[in-house]
């Protein structure tokens, strides 16, 4: 019998390699069965098609080992070098994850890999992983079968082993033997596939699709023909990785494509929230085609000393308010809760209000339904609905950040209630990656940055580290900015710089909402 609350990180295989296909590129298609084992790992080899986000799933004492390309395009190990390592890590009982990009075995070298396993008797499994060859395709639009056009279809090196005599790719009989061609990479010999093609009986006007980065915010698709399709793709400026799609079923991207006809494709959107809070914002604009890049501004600790809250939570049934005005709020307050031995039973006596709606969907999640949610999402707007409700002498407990906007507070005692505040957590800038933010502003890389609060903006002005304020200017001149609410936005406006983009409510929903008609409005503009 087995405990349902065993630790799935006390959960592992001894002495075992786990080839583990990583998918084509975007992190949501590695298999359940990939992450679950990603999730145990104590070694990750992961090679340079592997997207670095799935390594989140890693345990932070897992060991992350490159094994991809370097700088220049040399390779940092020999696959010989790659088979040594995982025969060592294995006979050292570790329990190893092979995560490569696409598929092991489709033009992966997995099999090698293996083989060299089985030679010295380490256990092993092969989990396989969405190839790239029909994510290229299904995220360019293109089916790569359809009853209307084929029924068949091949995969090919475009890229033979070097140390073979002759290709064992029989030209003659591919090139009219199969409806749809999807070659790996061939970038480089384009020009000599295509003629072999064209020579053995393809017809010259037959359409092709190049796609790189398939399946990520950088993909990039161009359509030709075989007699066209290598200026195209010099012309465009494709290099590796790409995979080339021969055939009719080319045609149907015309009216399949969906994926780079997302609102918020090709933008590169910065991210200021903490990692903690980021998913729910990155997810949404994810989802709309954004390549989020992740620089959070603010770093949440517990305070150094909690001995007002300590004293009163104490007394909490002496309060006639419970008032929280951040998800770092509700979160703090319960893991001191919890650190002391208590739980939400200990906060019968004050009725408790939230600042929006986001706030008051996570107090559910600890059992507590909020008495009260402001029309407007801000401490102005909470403390109007407090005053109407009426506070005159009645006490208010505010859990908040060490630091933080004075309002609620003065508003409310100036409205006749004996108000506490009591910190639960502070906001500490976090450190490092200053140099690539600069770099990416200077190399006009960013086109939005998003702000949840005043403290982001404020932290973030700090991490750019403008000289002056023409200096700062010109590096977000051609960048737009979204502000959650109109308290956000003033803090934008006090350090001289626009507010592009502001949502009428003020949820990370709305925000992104607000984002996606900014952005259909300027295509409109434009078309």
């Amino acid at each position: 019998m087995t405990s349902d609350n065993t630790d799935k990180k006390t959960i592992k295989a001894s002495g075992k390699v786990y080839l583990v296909g990583a998918g084509p590129g975007d992190p949501g298609l590695i298999t359940l069965r990939g992450k679950y084992l990603l999730e145990r790992a104590e070694v990750v080899v992961y090679d340079y098609l592997a997207n670095k986000k799935l390594l989140r799933h890693a345990p932070l004492t897992a060991t992350l080992i490159y094994v991809g390309k370097k700088g220049g395009g040399l390779h940092a190990f020999t696959q010989e070098g790659i088979n040594q390592m995982l025969i060592g890590h294995g006979k050292a009982g570790r329990m190893v994850v092979r995560l490569k990009g696409g598929d092991p075995f489709i033009f992966g070298r997995g099999a090698e890999e293996i083989e060299a396993l089985v030679a010295e008797g380490i256990p092993f499994e092969v989990v396989p992983g969405v190839t790239s060859a029909t994510a290229a395709a299904t995220y360019a639009g293109i089916p790569i079968t359809h009853r209307g056009y084929t029924a068949s279809v091949a995969f090919v090196t475009g890229h033979e082993d070097p140390a073979k005599k002759k290709s064992n790719i029989r030209w003659d009989k591919l090139a009219t033997g199969a409806g749809t061609i999807v070659i790996y990479m061939g970038i480089k010999n384009l020009p000599i596939i295509t003629k072999k093609l064209i020579d053995n009986g393809r017809d010259p006007q037959t359409p092709v699709a190049v796609v790189r980065w398939a399946s990520t915010p950088q993909q990039h698709s161009v359509v030709g023909t075989l007699e066209t399709i290598t200026e195209v793709v010099h012309k465009a400026d494709i290099k590796p990785p790409a995979l080339i799609v021969v055939g009719e079923v080319v045609r149907l991207r015309e009216t399949i494509d969906w994926y780079e006809k997302r609102p918020l494709f090709g933008k590169h959107v910065v991210v200021t929230r903490t990692r903690e809070q980021a998913s729910e914002l990155v997810a949404l604009l994810e989802e709309h085609g954004a390549d989020c890049l992740e620089y959070s501004t603010i770093h949440i600790e517990p305070v150094d000393d909690y001995q007002v809250f300590d004293r009163e939570l104490a007394r909490i049934g002496s309060y006639q308010w419970l008032l929280f005005t951040s998800l770092n709020a509700v979160t703090y307050f319960f893991k001191r809760l919890y650190d002391l031995g208590l739980d939400a039973r200990s906060l019968g006596g004050p009725r408790i209000a939230a600042v929006g709606k986001t706030t008051g969907d996570e107090l559910l999640k600890y059992g507590i339904r909020v008495d009260l949610i402001p029309e407007k999402f801000t401490g102005e707007g909470l403390a109007e609905s407090l005053i109407a409700a009426g506070v005159e002498g009645g006490r208010v407990l505010i859990p908040r950040a060490l630091k933080a906007r004075e309002i609620l507070p003065e508003m409310l005692e100036g409205a006749g209630a004996q108000v506490t505040v009591a910190p639960v957590y502070q906001n500490v800038p976090p450190q490092g990656r200053k140099e690539q933010l600069r770099e990416q502003l200077a190399a006009a890389e960013i086109d939005l940055l998003t702000f949840t609060s005043s403290s982001t903006v404020t932290n973030f002005l700090t991490m750019v580290d403008a000289a002056s304020p023409e200096e700062l200017h010109r590096l977000l001149d051609k960048v737009a900015i979204a502000a959650i609410g109109p308290i956000t936005a003033k803090t934008v406006a006090q350090s001289g710089l626009k507010v592009d983009i502001q949502p009428e409510r003020y949820t990370i929903a709305d925000m992104v909402d607000a984002i996606v008609d900014y952005y259909n409005n300027q295509a409109d503009s434009a078309g």
